[in-house]
């Protein structure tokens, strides 16, 4: 057999360890195998250590994780050796992959025997089979620290920078094949398909440790599929039928809901749903704009006070209960008249000085709310006890509130509200990508790259940041309206400006920028990853800030331009970088012009 990656002289030197290119790639298949082989094996005696990874013959908990790194490392390994079949993998090189993967293995191996050994009190609770996965992967990462880099760089003179260099991949190289269009489609909903699967693993795991491992295995799966080049190719096909993916992915989060036994889970996605919602409308304002706004949680909370107020609740204290539909509306419009009343005054100022008037009006929105309780101002809040016992919505006779077969599947009361926030994420998708591709759009985009040229252009800057700030604030006070019938309450205690778990205004701000500004899929990727996480990790507890300042530290370090960036702005973060994704993500409607980093 023979290697798809050419061997030269420079390649050899970027190489992390100084091994025989035959036998490293040899050793590393081997490594993967014997791996994946390990899982099958007992790795603790005592069943008190959650997974049960007592059984023999068959992978349980964490195991599942580790196998499933050893059998991806394995496929790499075989496509770098030139293995019939499987060099489709590897379009855009085979060392940096197989390096991440076997390093998400060790990661994940590594993590598992730590757990065992914390919880049960040390290591001599560790059986042969763990043992055995551990070295296995050790060796495996070692071996694969000696393949050639996909990219030599003959500047590499130290183990660091062939480490660098090893993790760099070419662009993936074009297809020769040419697919007709129903297998194109058929592949994009497979990926979604596939996409659906990992998202309910994850929500679905029942235990902090197994969620941990979870993170670590598709961290460095996703970096080293993107490294592979699939994550392009398959971009690229999203590209070419844009309307057909998002038709595709808003197919798969619908199926979510009929893929779970109970409402405990589908609770947790249909607030992950409400969160990167108002993370997509504050995109329109920070991303397409180029606002700072610090305050936007506030918008959140207007339209959710306003539905609570009209929805019919005994402890409104205004007594009306108005239709689902017009409740939405009220929340918007309510949200759309306090954006304009505080932009208004406000738009002139640029940068810091208008990130703390925002700051400031999303404080004074929460005390407001919390004086208006009959003693300190008027009876309109109920003050710090808020607005309680909202009903649950009808529509159309279909009531929310209880349990409805559909399909054979019986979907509780998350599950309806689910479906009714991805209605409104799909409305909101819509009009974020129809006004990015806008004449609107584009100016937008003008006044956030430079306001005094785009002013010397005609642009009416302080129209169009009004325009902006109004239609992110109608479309969080929307989610807002739902948001307030999901969780039955409205308190302003759910509005701060940051607190250990969104929403709130810090968090939505890093959901925009972690996800990737300007993008669509970006802050909704983001935005569930910020939900998802400090709600799985609760046993970390006073350390979720800690942790979560450090991640953010090392993404703007590492991956500045956000997890889903296009072409242009990664070009801006990256003086020579190799590029991961093409220029534009398959779900954007964003402009492709180059942004700044404070943007």
């Amino acid at each position: 057999m023979t290697t798809t990656t050419a061997t030269t002289t420079a390649g050899a030197k970027t190489a992390a360890l100084p091994l025989p290119e035959k036998a490293a790639r040899y050793g590393t298949a081997a490594g993967a195998l014997l791996t994946l082989a390990s899982t099958f094996l007992a790795w603790t005696w005592t069943t008190e250590f959650p997974g049960d990874l007592t059984v023999t013959g068959y992978p349980g908990g964490l195991q599942v994780l580790t196998l499933v790194g050893a059998l991806l490392t394995l496929l790499l390994a075989l496509s770098g050796l030139g293995t019939r079949g499987l060099q489709w993998l590897t379009p855009g090189g085979t060392t940096a992959p197989t390096l991440l993967l076997a390093l998400g293995t060790l990661g994940t191996t590594g993590y598992t025997m730590g757990a065992i050994s914390a919880k049960l009190g040390g290591t001599a609770n560790l059986e042969p089979g763990a043992w055995i996965a551990g070295i296995a992967a050790l060796a495996t990462t070692l071996l694969a620290l000696g393949l050639p880099a996909d990219t030599p760089d003959p500047e590499a003179t130290n183990p660091w920078t062939r480490f660098r260099a090893a993790l760099k991949a070419p662009p993936p190289r074009p297809s020769t094949i040419k697919l007709p269009a129903w297998t194109e489609i058929l592949l994009i909903a497979v990926a979604f398909g596939l996409a659906l699967y990992v998202f309910t693993y994850g929500i679905d795991t029942e235990y902090g440790e197994l969620f941990v491992g979870y993170l670590i295995i598709v961290a460095f799966g996703a970096a080293g599929l993107a490294k592979a080049g699939l994550l392009a190719r398959i971009t690229s096909l999203t590209n070419k039928h844009r309307n057909i993916s998002l038709t595709a992915a808003f197919v798969a989060a619908a199926a979510f809901p009929f893929t779970q036994t109970n409402d405990t889970y589908t609770n947790v996605a249909a607030n992950i749903l409400v969160f990167a919602t108002v993370a997509l409308g504050l995109n329109v304002v920070v991303g397409l704009a180029g606002l700072l706004d610090l305050g936007y949680v506030a918008f959140l909370g207007v339209g959710a006070y306003a539905a609570a107020l009209v929805s019919g609740s005994p402890d409104s204290t205004i007594g009306v209960h108005f239709p689902f539909w017009a409740a939405v509306l009220t929340g918007a419009a309510a949200s759309l008249v306090f954006g304009v009343a505080i932009g208004a005054p406000t738009l002139r100022l640029r940068g810091d000085y208008l990130a703390i008037v925002t700051l400031g009006f999303g404080e004074i929105f929460r005390i407001t709310m919390n004086n208006l309780d009959g003693d300190s101002g008027p009876d309109v809040t109920n003050g710090p006890n808020g607005i309680p016992n909202i009903p649950d919505l009808k529509i159309f006779g279909f009531d929310l509130g209880e349990t409805h077969t559909v399909l054979g599947v019986d979907l509780g009361r998350f599950a309806n509200y689910y479906l009714l926030m991805l209605f409104f994420t799909i409305i909101v998708v819509t009009v974020f990508r129809r006004a990015s591709a806008s004449r609107i759009g584009r100016a937008w985009v003008a006044i956030r790259e430079d306001e005094t040229a785009a002013r010397a252009m005609g642009i009416n800057a302080f129209r169009l940041k009004l325009l902006a700030f109004a239609l992110g604030a109608s479309l969080a006070g929307m989610a807002g309206s739902v948001q307030a019938h999901v969780q039955y309450s409205v308190t302003p205690d759910q509005y701060k400006f940051v607190e250990n778990a969104p929403p709130n205004s810090a968090f939505l701000l890093a959901a925009v920028i972690l996800g990737g500004m300007g993008t669509v899929s970006g802050p909704l990727i983001g935005a569930a990853l910020l939900y998802l996480i400090p709600a799985k990790l609760q046993f970390i507890g006073d350390y979720q800030l800690l942790l979560f300042g450090i991640a953010l530290i090392l993404l703007m370090r590492f991956r500045p331009e956000g997890l889903v960036a296009d072409k242009r702005r990664q070009l801006e973060f990256h003086d020579t970088g190799q590029l991961d994704v093409p220029e534009q993500t398959s779900l954007t409607g964003a402009s492709t012009a180059p942004t700044k980093a404070g943007a």
